[in-house]
């Protein structure tokens, strides 16, 4: 089994996430949101989970920095900013399987490994 986790290198809880996941020798397929933004379909998986307003980094400064904080959006609007603009995403996205975590979920992401040594 593989996970996949969006950020980017300089974003501390995505370094974590990747330390989690190496210490564990899970194959990672690390997406650099600086490198690549995530696709809309892809985001949507998350959206669908959590709602939008989870995906939004309200203390990020590329929030701050686009004068988002008096914006109200409509979630269609929000996911188009979101593939626009991925460094105001919540970091880190993390995907295994059909299981998805948004920011450091290290409770649910040692339960997932947990669940697939037993199986």
């Amino acid at each position: 089994m593989e996970v996949q986790v969006f950020g980017t290198q300089k974003h501390q809880d995505t370094r974590r996430a990747l330390r989690f996941w190496s210490e564990r020798r899970v194959n990672v397929h690390f997406v650099d949101l600086t490198q690549r933004a995530a696709s809309k379909g892809e985001l949507q998986r998350f959206a669908q989970k959590f709602g939008v307003t989870a995906l939004i980094d309200k203390a990020a400064k590329r929030y701050a920095a686009l004068g988002l904080g008096a914006a109200r959006y409509s979630d269609e609007k929000w996911m188009q900013v979101l593939t626009d603009e991925p460094l105001v995403l919540t970091q880190p996205l993390t995907r295994w399987g059909s299981k998805l975590t948004i920011g450091l979920a290290e409770d649910d992401w040692k339960a997932w490994v947990a669940s697939e040594r037993t199986a």
